[in-house]
């Protein structure tokens, strides 16, 4: 089972980095910008844990989007050994041209499920139950 996610996930990636090549934007780009779109800037903490990923990797995969000045990475004023993280004007504007990639990529990839949203649970199920 472990061997069939691995792979189906790494396909699932591959179809989706192609389909974002045209914006120079991976899959794990996308899905950043995606969790970091929200009115309140989250704590690298916080996302880190949401993604089930260490602050190192997280911190690592963000480098190329401050670069091209996608998001912000600053200390919490509140709490100075914690990171907030910012999506830019700049970032929201790739994100909203990427949105319309990612969905047609999406329905592309439900037609050759049976059950999508069936699917998604039973992901969903196997990745919080790691953590029960």
């Amino acid at each position: 089972m472990c061997f069939h996610a691995q792979r189906a996930a790494r396909a699932l990636a591959r179809r989706f980095d192609e389909a974002f090549r045209p914006l120079e934007l991976t899959n794990w780009q996308f899905t950043l910008l995606v969790v970091l779109n929200r009115d309140e800037p989250p704590s690298m903490g916080r996302i880190a844990k949401a993604l089930a990923m260490d602050r190192t990797t997280l911190t690592a995969a963000l480098k190329p989007l401050e670069r091209r000045g996608l998001v912000t990475v600053a200390a919490d004023p509140e709490d100075k050994r914690s990171r907030l993280m910012t999506i830019t004007a700049a970032g929201r504007a790739l994100l909203s041209a990427a949105m319309p990639i990612w969905r047609r990529t999406q329905a592309a990839i439900e037609q050759q499920v049976a059950s999508p949203d069936r699917l998604r649970a039973e992901l969903r199920a196997l990745s919080q139950g790691e953590h029960a």
